[in-house]
């Protein structure tokens, strides 16, 4: 069972290690990456004991978009034989 729900919003960006972070009762960081994030991950684990919190985000937020832009593929001219 998760420690805590926390919404993304109450973690914060730590560009040291490239991860959303939340304080764990240990003394260190709860951790979850942008890259996990876009994949459906949820959990943000402890590296320095067995807690995890489950993190509350709109998973929407995180993945690319696409270009709105279609690019159409090169129509092949014929060429003439002489």
């Amino acid at each position: 069972m998760s420690y805590d729900d926390v919404e993304i919003e109450d973690m914060e960006w730590n560009d040291e290690l490239k991860a959303y972070t939340y304080p764990c009762p240990c003394g260190d960081l709860f951790q979850i990456t942008k890259d996990e994030l876009k994949i459906g991950e949820e959990i943000a684990r402890c590296p320095s004991c067995s807690l995890y919190i489950t993190v509350i985000y709109n998973m929407e937020d995180f993945i690319e978009q696409k270009s709105k832009t279609k690019i159409e593929p090169t129509k092949q001219q014929p060429v003439a034989v002489a």
